[in-house]
């Protein structure tokens, strides 16, 4: 799901870098985003492998942000689940433990045009949901985003800085 990003790439403030393997995530960093995937705990272990892991929390400790789209946010959570083995074998992994929820990867697809705002500020978005999964935990009682100007989707940790959601597309929505 890259093409999320490529409306940051016509941005002329903003340096997007892609990290690939073996780089780090750089220290000056004003944001990190954790782009969607179809193997989510495939995904995370490879995060974890490359040390990403390592580095992300080092970018929260030095008052760094992160927003998670689809699963980078299901990535941000305590854990994934997937016990019928939807995306992978069937198994678990852990996640960041930068938002407190939980995700369980389901059967039931959620694929649909959504629009809504940013519940911080208020920002218009509009975008698309197109995941498996049921997030579940105490942080999403900050929702990121009202969809439709109620329905609350993602979750903000208490300090603010770190962010998900499950809307793909942000970044197309102008003010936002």
């Amino acid at each position: 799901n890259f093409d999320d990003l490529d409306p940051l790439k016509l941005e002329p403030a903003v340096d997007l870098r892609m990290i690939g393997p073996g780089q780090p995530i750089p220290g000056d960093a004003a944001l990190v985003i954790l782009p969607g995937s179809k193997a989510t705990i495939a995904d995370m272990r490879a995060m974890v492998e490359q040390g990403w892991d390592i580095d992300l929390k080092a970018h929260v400790r030095r008052g760094g942000r992160v927003l998670g789209i689809c699963a980078g946010f299901q990535m941000l959570g305590v854990s994934v689940a997937d016990p019928d083995g939807l995306e992978g074998a069937p198994g678990s992994q852990d996640g960041l433990g930068l938002l407190d929820v939980e995700t369980i990867i389901t059967g039931d697809k959620s694929l649909k045009e959504v629009s809504g705002a940013a519940v911080a500020g208020g920002a218009k978005i509009t975008g698309y949901e197109m995941h498996c999964g049921d997030t579940s935990g105490p942080d999403l009682v900050r929702p990121f985003l009202a969809i439709d100007g109620e329905d609350p989707d993602g979750a903000v940790s208490a300090d603010g800085r770190i962010m998900g959601c499950y809307v793909h597309g942000l970044f197309a929505s102008d003010p936002f």
